[in-house]
């Protein structure tokens, strides 16, 4: 067993289970049973310090996945059950060695992730999307479906928001083409994005919401929330339901279109159309011709 393992015992087998521990007093008590187990063992300070990251993450935060997510130029974190996690980093991708010792303590990490934004999944229903409070959205996929175990795929966003000059910098889009797309937004055109996985729709989207006129009632439809739009103080956020265990109280992106449509929006922005909610938008289009 890894050391990291046998003090994450040690730990468990010294709180006090009735009763949450706050930050602190869990920082305390891991720093305590380091500085014990030194004494028994030789332990570098610079690994202390790692393996009090390491347990602090264990019990807070999102173990292993931690370190990945707050490293900045990680854009892609893929968890094929216990295997290796593989990263992406400028568009490459790697083989880490960082793994999930039990496919327990990874399925433990799922339930948290998607459970902080009132998401299920078990055996019944194996597939969900959901998204971290940094905004970073995460795929999960369990067995039966998954047959080599929990998959999570986590797609993250850059810290700094991407603006059109950005993009025009970097030769993403022409001079001339963002000024028609600028004009276009301002002249509430019906815009459709496209594009495969990671290949910028939603920053893209973020980028043209930047000249919609603040003064407008916009109405956002996600299946889960992903996108930045700033400046907008009458902005509705909606947001896709999951059914619940007993496979009640689904509100898909379909019932959300209609809904809107009675808000007295100014402008729809739909995050992903994919199913039957195409339709709704297409009669939105043509009532409102």
């Amino acid at each position: 067993m890894r050391r990291a393992e046998q003090l994450h015992e040690e730990i468990l087998a010294q709180m006090d289970l009735s009763k949450e521990a706050s930050d602190e007093e869990l920082l305390e008590l891991i720093h305590r049973i380091l500085e014990e187990k030194s004494k028994e063992e030789f332990i570098p300070l610079g690994e202390k310090a790692i393996l009090g990251r390491e347990l602090f993450n264990a019990f807070r935060k999102l173990d292993i996945l931690q370190e990945l997510i707050e490293d900045e130029e990680i854009t892609e974190i893929m968890i094929n059950g216990t295997q290796p996690i593989f990263i992406e980093r400028n568009g490459r991708i790697y083989e880490t060695d960082k793994k999930f010792l039990s496919r327990g303590k990874l399925e433990d990490v799922v339930q948290q992730m998607v459970a902080g934004c009132n998401r299920v999944v078990n055996e019944a229903t194996p597939i969900v999307d959901a998204r971290l409070e940094d905004g970073s959205r995460v795929n999960v996929v369990l067995p039966p479906v998954a047959l080599n175990g929990p998959i999570v795929t986590i797609r993250k966003f850059p810290k700094s928001r991407i603006t059109m000059e950005t993009m025009i910098d970097t030769g993403s889009i022409g001079k001339e083409a963002a000024a028609m797309l600028i004009q276009a937004v301002k002249a509430k055109y019906n815009i459709f994005i496209s594009g495969g996985t990671g290949s910028g729709k939603t920053t893209f989207l973020n980028v043209l919401s930047d000249f919609i006129p603040k003064e407008e009632r916009i109405i956002t439809i996600e299946d889960s929330a992903e996108l930045q739009i700033t400046g907008i103080p009458n902005l509705v956020r909606l947001e896709a339901r999951n059914a619940n265990v007993e496979g009640t109280g689904e509100i898909n992106i379909r019932d959300l279109i209609r809904t809107a449509l009675r808000m007295r929006p100014e402008r729809i922005i739909v995050g992903e159309v994919r199913g039957e909610e195409a339709l709704d938008m297409l009669q939105a289009f043509i009532c409102t011709i």
